[in-house]
């Protein structure tokens, strides 16, 4: 019994799984393909030839996609005192200190991005088990950690995101809504897709990018051909030579 629903299933007939797409074509088809009745998100998907058990090999940062995300972001943030007053200037929409560690502790989760000031990370880090599995724990390493607080939240809710490898070594990463311009998508997948070679750890041997996917939040994947990323590659060798 198929574990998903006949939209999905029409719209993956439509799809050779084994045929590779270049950028542009993936994206319009992801467009074409989607029929949920919401504005669905368009994700990346990139399978990276790494070893994300071996802590030089985790490829993480953040970066500021051109076209934005298209999503509303929740921002808390761990900070007291004047930064907590410029969290709230800027934009944040739960701020707090002790008070905000408790509330966590107890399963309040209504957020999606995780700032602190570095005063408040010994407090924040006894939510190691709550933040850690869901990849919200503050990080200097993201931008996260930092006393910069309004800026950061201003970046985050403009359409920076996060990324960081799973133990397998796939990144996913959001690049827009299937409403946006096939344009504007294309240009937030490649802001990706170059971000991910600025990453690329020293340590990293053969072939780093394996497969790249582009799919749509309710529709079927559509697989990139890998020659578009060796591409971006070498624009980029080529730059900073």
């Amino acid at each position: 019994m198929s574990q998903h629903g006949k939209k999905y299933t029409d719209a993956a007939k439509q799809v050779d799984r084994e045929s590779l797409q270049t950028l542009p074509a993936a994206i319009e088809q992801v467009k074409e393909l989607a029929s949920a009745k919401f504005d669905e998100t368009v994700e990346l998907a990139v399978q990276l030839g790494v070893d994300p058990r071996k802590a030089e090999q985790i490829v993480r940062g953040t970066l500021s996609l051109p076209a934005g995300t298209g999503r509303d972001v929740r921002v808390a943030v761990f900070a007291a005192g004047d930064a907590a007053t410029e969290a709230r200037d800027a934009g944040a929409d739960i701020v707090g200190a002790d008070d905000l560690v408790a509330k966590v502790a107890e399963g309040f989760l209504d957020f999606d991005i995780v700032i602190a000031t570095p005063d408040l990370m010994g407090q924040v880090g006894t939510l190691g088990r709550v933040l850690g599995p869901r990849g919200l724990m503050p990080n200097p390493k993201t931008g996260t950690v930092t006393t910069e607080v309004g800026k950061a939240v201003g970046e985050f809710k403009a359409g920076r995101i996060e990324y960081r490898t799973d133990k397998v070594g796939n990144i996913h990463m959001p690049i827009g809504k299937v409403s946006f311009s096939k344009e504007d998508l294309i240009a937030n997948a490649r802001a990706v897709i170059e971000e991910l070679f600025r990453a690329k750890p020293a340590s990293a041997k053969g072939r780093y990018v394996l497969s790249a996917t582009v799919s749509s939040t309710m529709g079927p994947g559509v697989k990139l051909d890998p020659a578009l990323i060796r591409e971006v590659d070498e624009e980029l060798a080529t730059a900073s030579a």
